[in-house]
């Protein structure tokens, strides 16, 4: 056979051969389960990552700089937690990073100057992905309704519209409501801002009215309240922690939530999976009254999230008297009111984590997802694991790509998207975070991938990766 002859055969041989195995990618991940859930891909795969976007996802022999083995392990869309605030300091989103979560959102609340947030976690080098709504509560105090049990006047409501509207083309994801912390705010007050995010394009993410199934004023009236303000303005609402809420309303505010989104009214919730909240013990949740609106909870209830110190009513009294909040949890919330939750196709879980201070806090800041998967995916059963990656992946990104056109590049795992990705062992994935000792990173979480960046590498947080990125609300068009 002549040289000739030999070279074109050669040739033919290379040109018919898959041209994706011929291409180098940045990164690699060999031979796990590749899960999709909104294309309900779910095969042994090789997935191709190239410049911070997958650009590959099959059974054919690929190459990279960077390869990892994922047999056994599922290769998932970055999880999306929709309801934290991140400290802006490295060990928070290195916590995060440690549960599989590749984008945070602080839709519960964030400041007025959005511009100071954005440039403060730019500081801090983010791992994780970024944004925040602006808070209702910063909206009142910056007109002067700082009295929390009054309702703001016709004046300040009027002032509070520019100011939010600013907020939001500075690049704020929504206007996030605390209003079981300020009691007093009017129904004319949330009804404006409802109207400033209608017309803005932005959600409305509420800690709702009330607490409990205390008739009349249950978490379900408080339900009724979200729905009616969404459907009167067209705003997206978005119920925060629904079933730390509910406490014995969660069948009604469940069905009520599903009933308005099935006849076209933008509305849906998310939780957390703990059976303890934490918050201020000055807060207005522990007026007059709360025992009931806990369900029946009671001052041994209550533990100081510092110390774990458990609370008499004494103890309860005297330190609700000192000036300066300190952060409780309380024990109240029913698994099975989480269950109704995980059950409903509206239902998403999220952290509500607020992040630790000097390893203190609570362990929803640092085990949500882990703690998620592994208790009520693997143990449970309550929803399988295409489900349940859906309710931390694609389910909040499709809430929030409206207000953050990224987010449609988010909590998918196709060719295309942003390559946020996380890689867990479905046999061992779940929380190490406790109540006393929460510093601790999930079990199970392998390799997380922030916008095409390895940033848990075989579970260490690789040195100096800073991918994160701020996902902020569009500027308006000139």
């Amino acid at each position: 056979m002549s040289v000739r002859i030999l070279a074109s055969m050669l040739l033919v041989s290379v040109m018919a051969a898959p041209a994706i195995a011929q291409e180098s990618y940045d990164v690699v991940i060999l031979g796990g389960r590749v899960m999709d859930p909104e294309t309900g891909r779910d095969e042994v795969a090789n997935v191709g990552i190239r410049d911070g976007q997958v650009r590959a996802i099959t059974v054919d022999d690929i190459r990279g700089r960077k390869v990892i083995d994922a047999s056994g392990h599922i290769v998932a869309p970055g999880f999306v937690d929709i309801l934290a605030s991140i400290r802006q300091e490295k060990s928070a989103h290195e916590f995060k990073i440690g549960d599989g979560v590749t984008t945070v959102l602080g839709m519960h609340g964030g400041p007025i100057d959005v511009a100071g947030y954005a440039g403060d976690h730019a500081a801090v080098g983010p791992l994780v992905n970024y944004g925040a709504t602006v808070s209702h509560a910063e909206l009142r105090q910056a007109v002067g309704a700082t009295d929390r049990y009054a309702p703001a006047t016709p004046v300040q409501i009027e002032a509070m519209r520019p100011l939010a509207v600013k907020a939001i083309r500075d690049g704020a994801v929504g206007i996030g409501f605390g209003i079981n912390y300020t009691p007093g705010a009017s129904y004319e007050e949330v009804f404006a801002l409802f109207e400033v995010a209608a017309a803005e394009g932005v959600p409305c993410h509420l800690h709702a009215r009330y607490k409990g199934n205390v008739f009349p004023l249950t978490m379900s009236l408080a339900t009724m309240e979200v729905i009616a303000m969404a459907a009167a303005t067209g705003a997206q609402a978005q119920l925060a922690h629904l079933v730390s809420s509910t406490v014995g309303s969660a069948p009604l505010s469940i069905a009520l939530i599903e009933g308005a989104a099935a006849r076209g009214v933008d509305v849906g919730f998310d939780f957390h999976v703990w059976t303890r909240n934490q918050t201020r013990l000055q807060s207005a949740l522990f007026d007059e009254g709360w025992q009931d609106r806990f369900g029946g909870a009671d001052y041994s209830d209550i533990y100081v999230a510092d110390t774990q110190e458990r609370l008499t009513e004494a103890r309860f009294h005297e330190l609700r008297a000192q000036p300066g909040p300190l952060s409780i949890q309380t024990e109240f919330i029913p698994e099975e009111e989480m269950i109704m939750g995980l059950e409903s196709p509206l239902g998403i879980v999220s952290s509500d984590g607020g992040g630790l201070i000097d390893g203190r806090g609570h362990p929803r800041s640092t085990g949500t997802f882990g703690r998620f998967l592994g208790r009520f995916v693997r143990e449970l059963e309550v929803v399988d694991w295409m489900e349940g990656i859906a309710k931390i992946t694609l389910l909040p990104a499709q809430r929030l790509e409206k207000s953050i056109p990224a987010m449609s590049r988010k909590g998918r795992l196709q060719i295309g998207m942003d390559a946020d990705i996380a890689v867990f062992d479905p046999a061992t994935v779940q929380e190490r975070a406790t109540y006393a000792d929460p510093a601790q990173r999930s079990e199970g979480i392998a390799y997380v991938i922030v916008n095409g960046v390895v940033v848990l590498d075989d579970g260490e947080i690789v040195e100096g990766a800073e991918p994160g990125q701020w996902l902020r609300h569009p500027r308006p068009a000139p």
